[in-house]
């Protein structure tokens, strides 16, 4: 018996031992509690976070950690001034609460008193002379946040932006981002929510009518909750518009009824759901929150909330500073004594100095003011599986894309599945065409054409589905003079559709209100006149094969060699001859090339005829040589062209070119009202184009057409020349033979496919334009579309008169040639002067010798008959010489 007690004793004595041994330390929880709920997210995350640390044995082994919760209504000070002093009697080493502003200044001003850490996770603006030194707060330090702004808009390189704030803090917020505009050229405008109103579609219905695309609403996850609903009903869940969050909560909406929707949404997310650890610990409060009491509308099931992840972090942060804490003693404070904690500052001290890992991501405390700054910060954006991160920013570094957002943006191949897209389009030959059908068609199947045909390859591509309608006004899209956009310009502007696949020309003020794709088709301006009549042959026309200058020199040339080849062939001798060979006494010569015949050898030739002339001599041969050359050269060139002549008939047209019809006023010439062809004459600064815009603006009711057929009509009925891009001239001439391209093109540019500013469809279109530009497809549409019964086959190309730079050649030839024959000539004439003189000295020395014979042996008569025969002798020598 005695061995029973003396054992229970021993036991008992262990048992208080080990009671000792072990520390509780209490928190204390300071909570608003709204209508619509029992208990506040904050308290819930609260307790989980107690429970979790009593069950990890290892980050408080010897330690217990236990809390006191008071609640309390909304903006009452004075019942969390009572309750804080109530816990603080019961002796607690943090307070953590309350979340509203003047609640909050009342337990501050007494936990600074008492020297008694005081923790918040919900944001606030501290004041400029800010003296609470007890003061923690793990939510992230708003200059931070406003600088995370700024840079989240810079990132989307917006230049316009509407800012929708619920209260005055959210100015605080934005502060960055108001002082922007001056240093990154940022149009901003600021609205407000109705305060205490959670109806904004009046403001919502302003924004859409203003066409305000980038807003950034500044509101509590309660009110995004709210905004999304109505942004729903107003019709601008859409593609088009981009709405960013700065909510926190922004991941834990119920964003799925906005999925597929198209819209752009972006937000901050600060919880690290990417590590493990993470995960299981939300995955446990989701399982316990579905057991619980039913979770805020507008809000996931079961998800945690920013602000609960903030508290779960800041009870651990407790249990880290606890853990480093020694030999510290937890003592009953009394408000109205004004004694502070003895250990108040030394554990204030270890608050600021412990790090944890939390939900939070990484968190580090600044030892001056208490503020969390080192923090990161998810940038989220909607996709259709769910929301996503695309970056990533620090309050040190700054933003940093993703990996793998970067593998995201470079992938071209993400489709338009499951969209149908409003395309908007206009009637124009070949482009858009009303199909012929014995029946009743209805949709899309009562269009044809080559954008017809673009659309179906464009969807067949990119897998989207698409509607086709024709523009309200018939128009293209211009500007008046109020600034105001028509046609399918302003469809795409109002968002009435989605693309606009047209003969829509790209132009540099359209560039500015919408977007374009890559081209699918390149022309320019040229001028649409019907054809010249021809001309009919004159009774002269047999001289058009050469100009009249030619006719002039060859005429001048053939006298020229008549009198040249007169001159040498008097000059030389061997053109004299004896017209009695078979007296040989005779002392007659005669020569052919007299002046008359001369002249009838040279017209001979040229006529291709000859005559029974022929020239003797060496330089006279060398003369008709080089005209019979001349002579050949100039019928073949005539008989050449006149072949042309007679088989090309010559047109007769009244204009050439864009300079011709601006220097007449007889022909009226315009183009299409509001088109783009107008747009460029009325901006154009080239002289010439500029003064045929002031001729069509000066007569705009007769000048400016409203569509192509009216000005083709126009064309075909009066004189009148339409200026219209090429592909439309080329399709018109194809199937109207009476009409005609005049000139060459007056500018380049190209068609492309409109989407409105900031669609992402544009980028899409263009990858789909470049494949089939690729694959040649855009060729074979515009084949098939273009091609019609066709015209005769005509030679555009007149025969021109031959002119000196095409012929003169023959002439520096022919040139030459009587150079040549007048120095053979001379060179004949001193050949044969020398022959002669020879000769006379050879006649002279044998009649020397005759006479001394005739003096030595005297005369007789037979000599006399003998001198006197060489004496006749000697004078039929010299006949040669006359």
């Amino acid at each position: 018996m005695e061995d029973r007690k003396g054992l229970f004793f021993y036991l008992l004595l262990a048992a208080q031992l080990c009671l000792s041994s072990a520390q509780v330390l209490r928190i204390g929880g300071i909570f608003e509690t709204r209508e619509s709920e029992l208990v506040s997210m904050d308290e819930l995350a609260f307790k989980f976070a107690v429970n979790n640390i009593n069950r990890n044995k290892t980050l408080m082994p010897n330690t217990t950690l236990t809390y006191d919760i008071q609640r309390i209504n909304l903006f009452d000070g004075f019942e969390a001034s009572r309750r804080v002093c109530d816990q603080l009697a019961l002796g607690v080493v943090a307070v953590f609460g309350p979340s509203h502003s003047s609640s909050v200044s009342a337990v501050q001003s007494i936990c600074n008193a008492l020297e008694v850490p005081h923790i918040q996770t919900r944001w606030k603006h501290p004041s400029v002379d800010n003296k609470d030194t007890f003061f923690i707060n793990l939510y992230p330090e708003y200059t931070a946040i406003a600088r995370a702004i700024l840079d989240v808009v810079t990132f989307f390189k917006w230049r316009k932006l509407t800012v929708v704030y619920e209260d005055s803090t959210g100015l605080m917020r934005m502060q960055e981002l108001i002082k922007a505009p001056a240093k990154f050229n940022l149009k901003i405008k600021i609205r407000q929510l109705t305060p205490g109103n959670q109806d904004a579609r009046p403001l919502l219905k302003e924004l859409k009518k203003d066409k305000e695309f980038f807003i950034l609403f500044d509101c509590s996850y309660r009110m995004a909750a709210e905004l999304l609903k109505q942004l729903s009903s107003m019709g601008m869940m859409t593609e088009y518009y981009h709405f960013f969050f700065t909510t926190l909560d922004l991941f834990a909406l119920d964003l799925e009824p906005y999925r597929y929707s198209g819209v752009n949404m972006t937000g901050f997310r600060l919880l690290n759901v990417d590590d493990p650890w993470v995960a299981s610990t939300m995955d446990r409060w989701a399982m316990e929150r579905l057991q619980g009491p039913k979770q805020e509308s507008g809000l996931m099931d079961g998800i945690m909330t920013t602000d609960a992840a903030l508290m779960y972090d800041a009870v651990f942060m407790v249990a880290v500073a606890s853990q480093r804490a020694t030999q510290m003693t937890v003592s009953s404070l009394q408000c109205h004594r004004h004694k502070p904690w003895r250990f108040g500052p030394r554990f204030m001290n270890l608050f600021k100095e412990a790090q944890w890992d939390g939900l939070t991501g990484h968190i580090v405390l600044n030892k001056t003011d208490g503020l969390r700054r080192d923090f990161d910060l998810d940038i989220i954006s909607l996709k259709e599986d769910g929301t996503a991160r695309i970056a990533v920013w620090n309050s040190y570094r700054g933003m940093n894309l993703t990996e793998s957002n970067r593998d995201k943006n470079n992938n071209v191949t993400d489709s338009l599945a499951n969209r149908t897209l409003i395309v908007t389009t206009i009637l124009e030959n070949p482009y858009v065409m009303y199909k012929k059908s014995d029946k009743e068609l209805v949709g899309n199947d009562r269009f044809e054409g080559y954008c017809l045909d673009l659309l179906k390859e464009l969807s067949n591509i990119l897998g989207f589905t698409y509607e086709v309608r024709l523009v309200a006004d018939g128009k293209y899209g211009a500007q008046n003079d109020k600034g105001e956009w028509n046609g399918m310009v302003r469809e795409l502007i109002d968002h009435v559709a989605d693309l606009a696949v047209a003969p829509l020309t790209i132009t540099y003020v359209r560039e500015k209100v919408i977007d374009f794709s890559k081209p699918f088709m390149t022309l320019g301006i040229s001028i649409l006149y019907r054809k010249p009549n021809g001309t009919n042959p004159g009774v002269f026309s047999f001289l058009n094969p050469l100009s009249p200058d030619i006719w002039m020199y060859v005429l001048l040339a053939c006298t020229g060699v008549s009198c040249v080849l007169f001159v040498i062939a008097r000059f030389t001798p061997y053109e004299w001859y004896n017209p009695h060979p078979c007296n040989p006494s005779s002392t007659l010569i005669q020569n052919n090339f007299t002046l008359l015949n001369s002249f009838w050898f040279g017209v001979g030739a040229l006529m291709r005829q000859g005559s029974e002339l022929m020239p003797k001599a060496l330089s006279t041969r060398i003369v008709g040589g080089i005209w019979w050359f001349f002579t050949l050269i100039i019928i073949s060139s005539y008989t050449a062209n006149l072949a042309a002549f007679l088989t090309v008939e010559r047109m007769d047209a009244p204009i050439d070119s864009a300079d011709d019809l601006a220097k007449q006023t007889r022909i009226e010439y315009g183009a299409v009202r509001d088109g783009s062809t107008m747009t460029f004459f009325k901006k154009s600064k080239i002289s010439t184009y500029e003064k045929m815009w002031a001729f069509m603006s000066s007569r705009k009711n007769t000048a400016l057409v409203k569509n192509n057929r009216e000005g083709i009509t126009r064309v075909l009925t009066t004189d009148y020349a339409m200026l219209m891009e090429s592909t439309s001239i080329e399709y018109i001439s194809q199937r109207n033979c009476n009409l005609t391209q005049i000139g060459g093109l007056i500018d380049s540019k190209g068609y492309g496919v409109g989407t409105p500013i900031g669609s992402p469809y544009r980028d899409k279109v263009t990858i789909a334009i470049l494949q089939l530009q690729e694959e040649g497809k855009l060729h074979m549409m515009k084949e098939k579309w273009w091609r019609g019964n066709g015209c005769p086959e005509e030679d555009n190309k007149e025969a021109n008169a031959l002119g000196v730079e095409n012929i003169g050649g023959i002439f520096i030839v022919l040139a030459a040639g009587l150079v040549l024959s007048v120095f053979v000539a001379i060179g004949e004439f001193i050949y044969k002067a020398r022959r002669n003189a020879d000769i006379e000295e050879a006649f002279c020395f044998f009649y020397g010798v005759q006479s001394r014979q005739f003096q030595r042996r005297g005369s007789t008569s037979s000599s006399g008959t003998s001198l006197s025969t060489d004496l006749e002798s000697g004078r039929l020598l010299g006949d040669d010489t006359e």
